[in-house]
Order: C-alpha cells, then sequence, then structure tokens
C-alpha cells in the first residue's frame, strides 16, 4: 500500500515535471522560429543593401571616370588658353578682332567648370556619406547577426537538452508503467487474501459478539446483585476514591522538583552575594567609610541590606521541603502540595524586604549622581538602574502573585479554579521570562556603570574589585533566571497535565480536606495489598522431615561431644591457671628472699655470700639485682673472686630448670589451644550449615512468593490478553473496511495511470 501510495506520488511529480517541461518547449520552439525569421528577414535586408552598395560603387567608378574626363578637358582647355595667350601677344590686332569672340568662349567654358566641379563635389560628399552609412550599418548587422546566431546556438543547445530529458522521462515513465502493473497484479492478489481474511475475521467476530453479550448480561447481574452503591456519581464522594498511581508522573515530578531546587539555590547564592557586595559598595563610594562618615541615608541602606540572609535563605528551605515533600508513593498535585504555601509566604516576606530596600536603594543612586565624583554618564548610567530597580521589584511582585495563586488550591480552593491552572502557569512562564529581561538591562547597564567609575580620579583598588564582584553575581543571577524561565517554559506541558489529574470519573478534588482523607486511604491500601502479598507458611514434606530429623539428631550428637571436649579444655585451663598462680607466689617469695639476702651482703660485707645464694630463687633477674647492689654499694668491694664461678653456675641451673618448665607449660598450652581451635572449627562448620539451612529456607519461601505472584500476573495477563484481542478484532474489523477502501482508490488510481501512461505513450509516437 505505502510503496503503491509512493509511486503514485512519483508518477504524478513526473507528470507534473513533464507538462512544465513541454509547456517550457513550446515557448523555446516559439522563439527559436521567431529568432530564424529575424535571421531570415535581417540576411534579405543585408542581400539589399548589398545590391545598394555595388549600384553606389559602380555609380563611383562612373563618376570618377566622367570627372577624369573633366580633368583632361580642362587640362586641354588651358593648354589652349596658353596659346591663344601667345598668339595674342603676336598678333594683337588680330586678337582685338577675335576678342569678344574668346571671351564669350572663356566664359561659358568658365561657368561649365564652376558646375562640374560643383557637381564633383557634391558627389564626392554623397559617396562619402553613403561609404560611412554602409560601414556603421554593416558594422550593427554583423554585431546583430552574431548576437543572432549565439542565441540560435543556445537555444539548439536548450532543445537537444529538452529533448534528452523528454526521451529521459519517457523511459523513466515507461518502466514504472511497468513496475506499477506488476505492483496491481500482486495488489489483486492481496485484496483477494484479504477478502478471504475478512470473512474469516467476520465469522470469528460474529462468535466473539456472541460470546462477549452473554458475558455482559452474566456481568451487568453481578454488578446489580453484588453493588448496592456507585460512589462516582457524585463528585464529593468520587474526590474521596484513591485517582491510579502514575508512577512514571510520579518520578518526572520529583526529578523536575530536584532541577527546581538546583535552579533556586543558584539563585539564592547569586541574591546573596549581590545584597552584601551592594552593602560593601554603599560602604566605599562615593564616601569611603574608613575615611569619612557616610550619610545617614546610606548607613541606614547598608543595615538593612545586612538582614538579606534572613530573608533570601527562607527561599531555599521552602523549596526544599517541597522537594521532600514529592515522593513516589504520594499524589502531587495542587490540592495536596502544602508545602507550596509555605514557599509563597518566604517569597513575599522577601518582596517586603525588597520593597524596604527599594527607596532607600533609589535615593542612594540620586545621591551618588549629585556628588562632585559623577559624570554625565555615569549619572545617566544610574538613572538607567534607577528605572531598572523599580522594574524588578515589579517583577518579583508579579512572580509573587502568580504563585499565590498557584497555593490557593491547597488552602482555599475557591480562589483558584481547575479552568484557570494553565493561565497561571502560562503567566508564571511570561513573568520569569520578563524577570530574565530585567536582570539583562540591570547586567549591561552595571557593567557600563563600573567601567566608568574605574576612570574617576579617586577609585580605589577596592571600589575596582566591589564592582567586579557585583557584576559577577548580576550575571550568575541573571544565568539562574534564564535558567528557571526556559526550564519552566520548557515543562510547562507536564505541569498543567500533571498537577491537575484527579480520580477516575471526576474532574477534582472538591477540598484540601478531601485530598489529604484521599491519601490516608491511599496509604491503608497499600497495607492492605503489602498484607494480602504476604504468602501462607506451607508444611514441609514427610521424606524430607525425616531428612532434617537425622540431621538434627547427629547434629546434637556431635554438640554434646563437643560441649565435653569444651569442658575438659576448660577444667585443663582452670589447673593451668592455678598452677600459674603457685608459680607467681613462688616467684614472689623468691623475691623477698633475694632481697634479705642482699640486705645480709651489704651488712657482712663477703663471706656469707655463697650460703646465701644456695637458696631457690625463681627469678631470672638475679644478675640485675646484683648489679643494682653493686650500684648501691661501689665503696664495699669484695674481697674474695673465687666465689663467682660457682655463683654463676648455680644460676645457670636454676635458668635452665625454669626455662624447661616453662617450655613444658607452654607445650599444654599449645596442646590446649589447638583443642580449642579444632572445637572452634567444627562449630563454625556447623554455624555454616545451619545459615546454609536458613538461606534454603529464605530462597524457598522468596521462590514460593514469586510462584504465587506469577499465577496472579499470569491471571492478570489472561485476563488483558482476553481484552486485547477482542480490541484487536475489533482494530482489525475497522482495518480491514479500510483496506478495501483504499483497494478500491488504489485500483481506480491505477486504472488513471494507465489511461494517462497510454495517453502519453501515444502522443510520444506522433512526436
Amino acid at each position: 500500500m505505502a510503496a503503491a501510495a509512493e509511486l503514485q506520488g512519483k508518477y504524478q511529480k513526473l507528470a507534473q515535471e513533464y507538462s512544465k517541461l513541454r509547456a517550457q518547449n513550446q515557448v523555446l520552439k516559439k522563439g527559436v522560429v521567431d529568432e530564424q525569421a529575424n535571421s531570415a528577414s535581417l540576411k534579405e535586408q543585408l542581400k539589399m543593401k548589398d545590391q545598394s552598395l555595388r549600384k553606389l560603387q559602380q555609380e563611383m567608378d562612373s563618376l570618377t571616370f566622367r570627372n577624369q574626363q573633366l580633368a583632361k578637358r580642362v587640362e586641354l582647355l588651358q593648354d589652349e588658353l596658353a596659346l591663344s595667350e601667345a598668339r595674342g601677344k603676336k598678333n594683337k590686332k588680330s586678337a582685338e578682332s577675335s576678342s569678344q569672340l574668346s571671351q564669350e568662349q572663356k566664359s561659358v567654358f568658365s561657368e561649365d567648370l564652376q558646375k562640374k566641379i560643383e557637381e564633383n563635389e557634391r558627389l564626392h560628399i554623397l559617396f562619402f556619406e553613403a561609404d560611412e552609412q554602409h560601414k556603421h550599418l554593416e558594422a550593427e548587422l554583423r554585431t546583430r547577426l552574431e548576437v543572432l546566431e549565439t542565441d540560435a546556438a543556445q537555444h539548439q543547445a536548450v532543445v537537444d537538452s529538452l529533448t534528452r530529458k523528454y526521451t529521459d522521462t519517457i523511459e523513466k515513465l515507461q518502466n514504472d508503467k511497468a513496475k506499477l502493473e506488476i505492483k496491481s497484479q500482486t495488489l489483486e492478489r492481496e485484496a483477494k487474501d484479504c477478502r478471504l481474511r475478512t470473512e474469516e475475521c467476520q465469522q470469528q467476530l460474529k462468535n466473539l459478539q456472541a460470546a462477549l453479550g452473554s458475558r455482559l448480561e452474566e456481568s451487568l447481574c453481578i454488578i446489580n446483585e453484588k453493588v448496592p452503591f456507585n460512589d462516582t456519581r457524585s463528585n464529593r464522594y468520587n474526590a474521596l476514591n484513591v485517582p491510579l498511581h502514575n508512577r512514571r508522573y510520579q518520578l518526572k515530578l520529583r526529578d523536575l522538583a530536584g532541577q527546581a531546587l538546583a535552579f533556586v539555590q543558584e539563585l539564592v547564592t547569586a541574591l546573596l552575594n549581590f545584597h552584601t557586595y551592594t552593602e560593601q559598595k554603599v560602604q566605599i563610594f562615593p564616601i569611603d567609610s574608613a575615611t569619612d562618615t557616610i550619610s545617614p541615608l546610606n548607613q541606614k541602606f547598608s543595615q538593612y541590606l545586612h538582614e538579606n540572609a534572613s530573608y533570601v535563605r527562607p527561599l531555599e528551605e521552602g523549596m526544599l521541603h517541597l522537594f521532600e515533600s514529592i515522593t513516589e508513593d504520594t499524589v502531587t498535585v495542587l490540592e495536596t502540595a502544602v508545602k507550596l504555601k509555605a514557599f509563597s509566604e518566604h517569597l513575599a516576606s522577601y518582596l517586603c524586604f525588597l520593597r524596604k530596600i527599594l527607596p532607600y536603594q533609589l535615593k542612594s543612586l540620586e545621591e551618588e549622581c549629585e556628588s562632585s565624583l559623577c559624570t554625565a554618564a555615569l549619572r545617566a548610567r544610574n538613572m538607567e538602574l534607577h528605572r531598572d530597580m523599580k522594574r524588578l521589584t515589579a517583577a518579583f511582585e508579579k512572580l509573587h502573585t502568580y504563585v499565590s495563586l498557584l497555593a490557593l488550591p491547597s488552602t482555599k480552593p475557591e480562589g483558584l479554579l481547575r479552568t484557570n491552572y494553565n493561565f497561571v502557569f502560562t503567566n508564571i512562564a511570561t513573568s520569569l521570562h520578563g524577570f530574565h529581561d530585567v536582570l539583562k538591562d540591570i547586567s549591561k547597564h552595571y557593567s557600563q556603570k563600573a567601567t566608568l567609575e574605574q576612570d574617576v580620579p579617586t577609585a580605589t583598588q577596592k571600589l575596582i574589585t566591589t564592582n567586579d564582584c557585583i557584576l559577577s553575581s548580576v550575571v550568575a543571577l541573571t544565568n539562574g533566571v534564564g535558567k528557571i524561565a526556559s526550564f519552566f517554559s520548557n515543562n510547562l506541558d507536564h505541569f498543567t497535565t500533571s498537577l491537575s489529574y484527579g480520580p477516575k470519573g471526576g474532574t477534582e478534588f472538591i477540598s484540601p480536606l478531601s485530598a489529604e482523607c484521599m491519601l490516608q486511604y491511599k496509604k491503608k491500601a497499600v497495607a492492605y495489598m503489602k498484607s494480602l502479598k504476604k504468602p501462607c507458611a506451607d508444611s514441609v514434606p514427610y521424606e524430607e522431615a525425616l531428612a532434617n530429623r537425622r540431621v538434627l539428631l547427629s547434629s546434637t550428637e556431635s554438640r554434646e561431644g563437643l560441649a565435653q571436649q569444651v569442658q575438659q579444655s576448660l577444667e585443663k585451663i582452670a589447673k593451668l591457671e592455678q598452677e600459674k598462680e603457685h608459680w607467681m607466689l613462688e616467684a614472689q617469695l623468691a623475691k623477698i628472699k633475694l632481697e634479705k639476702e642482699n640486705q645480709k651482703l651489704k651488712n657482712s660485707l663477703s663471706g656469707h655470700l655463697t650460703e646465701t645464694i644456695q637458696e631457690r630463687s625463681v627469678l631470672p633477674n638475679v644478675a640485675e639485682q646484683k648489679k643494682e647492689t653493686t650500684e648501691k654499694s661501689p665503696r664495699e668491694p669484695i674481697k674474695s673472686t673465687s666465689l663467682a664461678p660457682d655463683v654463676e653456675s648455680r644460676e645457670d641451673l636454676i635458668k635452665n630448670h625454669y626455662m624447661a618448665r616453662i617450655a613444658e607449660l607452654t607445650s599444654h598450652l599449645q596442646l590446649a589451644d589447638s583443642k580449642s581451635v579444632h572445637f572452634h572449627a567444627e562449630c563454625r562448620a556447623l554455624a555454616k550449615r545451619l545459615s546454609l539451612a536458613e538461606k534454603s529456607k529464605e530462597s524457598l519461601t522468596e521462590e514460593l512468593k514469586l510462584a504465587s505472584q506469577n499465577i496472579s500476573r499470569l491471571q492478570d495477563e489472561l485476563m488483558t490478553t482476553k481484552r486485547s484481542y477482542e480490541d484487536q478484532l475489533s482494530m482489525m474489523s475497522d482495518h480491514l473496511c479500510s483496506m478495501n477502501e483504499t483497494l478500491t482508490k488504489q485500483r481506480e488510481e491505477i486504472d488513471t495511470l494507465k489511461m494517462t501512461s497510454k495517453g502519453n505513450s501515444k502522443k510520444n509516437k506522433n512526436r
């Protein structure tokens, strides 16, 4: 179908081009014929001129010949005159008698000669003029002939190209005709198949209509019997119904709210910077507060500007609360957007702040214009900023008006009708664009003002940096407002559609109270659906229970054995602890004895050292204590050095004894540690088995949940497939009707194309 339509469109385009080219060909043929006629007439004129030129040349030749004859005759006459004069001298007498005759002859000859000379001059003039006219006319005719020849060559080339193009188009049309004939045959076959299918579909449609009619009667009977009350008929009751939850709209709206929050944060930082740097500017220009006192007006203005954070920060907080109130589970419409009222109030407080500082700002600019440092150009820039600040406050007032209107449905629904939502949103978009234009003007005028203030002789580096900071904050503010305006205008359709939907069958929420009740009902419905989705605890099969019992018994036996082993290891550990305490006591006693012996050694100087060291001492730091005793009594040297080797040998024996004892105790301790590690590994293995059993239990429960969900999903899919099949049958019937209509139209078009192609072929043959 689409291919036939495309071919038909191509054929129509080719026919239109063919008709245009044919008309152009006729016009060009007429032009060529006219030019040929003009060239023929010009050739005839050229022949006539050549003939006249030849006649004139012949006349000229005859005139020149006649002129030469006359010149010869004049010469002869002059000779005769000279001879007559010579003769006259000789015979004056005879001349006197014949003088009268000669004078008469001279007068006659002179008159004749004068006439011939005048006639010769006239003929020369005529010949020269005729020659000039002939040359001029010949040049004109030659140029015109060249132009006509070039035009004829161009027309001939156009005619040749058109004939080639016509031949190509005729070949294309013939090929298209063959293709269309083939496609018409295929379309006829498809039409036959479609007729058979339509008959089958009509039969199926009849069967389905009968089945659906019976099911409709059953469902109507069930509805009449089981549904005593229809709450969708009343708007008040319908407003309490939970609307269809569109998760995609909620996620999209939350995303948009996040973007709006980011834009508002940028706007808040730009406003804070603008007000702060403006306060610094007031402190240093036109009078620097560090060197002189500024005016009371600027003092009050800077005091008010210092409070800007308390008015600007709440805007970000209000937008953040609004973003947090939009979640995936809620239904976000203007009736439920309660946090929008708080944002509107924060915007109103900031608007009051702007109204409060506006007169001081205007007076400050006027005072700056009155200072001696202000030039005429700077005064003009200040007056432009004077007007821009008024426009800025007016733009904020307009924006606040429409935002407060949007907050009305959540508090006073009668204040704004649902039909006016689109109007309010479009006006917010236009006011944002106007706000952006005002900020662009402020940025432009302030940049000019900053460049002029740099040229002031008293301009300091602090003033220049402050102006740069203010200009950067104004640029950031302009960019932020531009982003907000473009964002709002791009998503205007989404706001108007997503923030105004309600329950099914209704048009609106009656009041914010009904919207709040709807949200509570939604939460209850979600909790109820979650409780329904909890699967019931299934019983364990008998064989699996037996296998679990065997595992449980084996695990209990292994537990008892492990408990006994742990008890024995605990008893050994207790014995080792007792032995450790015993040896600690012995070490303390040996230390006390050693101290006593050291005291005796100090008192008796020498001799009794060998008897005192025979006692058993446990501590390994005997050598250190000896060093300490020697340090304590450096003035009492030991006189008998022969006892030192015996003392060292006894100390080595004691040390070896206690080292062996410590090694034995460490071996016992290592055995106890190894047994405890073994028991710990077994306990870990049992814990792993237990965790695996719990995980398998959880997986089985999840599989059961999935199976139940799949069953419910399959039931829903079965219902949806039935409905979709019914819809598809209706669509197929409509489609078949439309296909029959299109087939009839295509047949008519094919017949017309055949007729037109036959006519074109006949015309081409005739050509």
